[in-house]
């Protein structure tokens, strides 16, 4: 279970969490036309062993039997989550989804964007804002006496009604000393099911939404997923840990509203 009892367990989330915000920094200016997604992966690993930090994907398996072979997922166009990188190179009009981990101290911080590649269209333009709005739909309802429904019902009740899918092979899940632990954390759901939330549980919400279908499928690499029909897929994702005031975004860059309000 993702949980921190302690002060110096908190204290130890908020810097991998701030620390993996820098990152993504460094990561959001590097995305532009001609950049290869290999060349993401090496200014992420560079970004985060110089902030002290070790990466979480390199070398993780998942339960499989292939460890994943770099420090971020670079998922392009219908790719949906855990694209490898390496050679491609990003064209005007693509959008490209970077998910990144990083363990500080023995605790991990996970975290995703996606980013349009120069100019894309309206309607493509509006697949990335709502699912970076699901995602802090989600995020408003992860407090103390809601549940692990609650999260996914508001986040499958924004984007639904414009028109897109809601993935539903992969979801969140619990964060802390591993990188994936109780709670899984669906992207949709009935509200008041799933585990009661508790001050100090530490999730890792991540709405993966599509243009088309919800229907993914897994290439033969082991790694990458894709949507069955082609259709483009967004993937926006916070590490928060759950406090009496409200949810906390641990993995907000800095400046940006991390706590909220609670009861919101």
């Amino acid at each position: 279970m993702g949980l921190v009892k302690d002060p110096w367990e908190l204290a130890l989330m908020r810097e991998s969490g701030r620390r993996l915000a820098d990152v993504a920094t460094a990561l959001r200016e590097a995305v532009r036309p001609g950049v290869t997604t290999s060349e993401l992966d090496q200014i992420a690993e560079r970004e985060i062993r110089q902030l002290g930090g070790v990466p979480s994907f390199k070398g993780y398996t998942a339960g499989g039997d292939v460890p994943f072979p770099a420090t971020i997922c670079a998922s392009v166009n219908e790719e949906v989550v855990h694209g490898i990188p390496g050679g491609r190179t990003l064209v005007d009009g693509d959008i490209v989804s970077v998910d990144m981990g990083l363990i500080y101290g023995g605790y991990h911080a996970d975290h995703a964007f996606t980013a349009a590649v120069g100019e894309v269209s309206e309607r493509v333009r509006e697949l990335l804002d709502e699912t970076e709005r699901s995602l802090y739909e989600g995020v408003l309802r992860a407090t103390v006496g809601h549940r692990i429904g609650d999260i996914g019902h508001a986040i499958q009740k924004h984007v639904e009604p414009k028109g897109f899918g809601v993935v539903r092979e992969y979801v969140g899940h619990g964060i802390g000393r591993r990188l994936h632990e109780a709670p899984s954390v669906p992207n949709f759901g009935r509200p008041g099911k799933g585990n009661l939330l508790k001050p100090g549980m530490c999730l890792a919400i991540e709405p993966m939404i599509t243009m088309g279908s919800f229907k993914t499928k897994l290439l033969n690499d082991a790694w990458t997923v894709v949507t069955q029909d082609g259709s483009l897929a967004a993937h926006f994702e916070h590490t928060i840990v759950i406090t009496e005031r409200g949810p906390e975004v641990l993995t907000a860059p800095e400046g940006a509203m991390r706590a909220w309000p609670a009861g919101a």
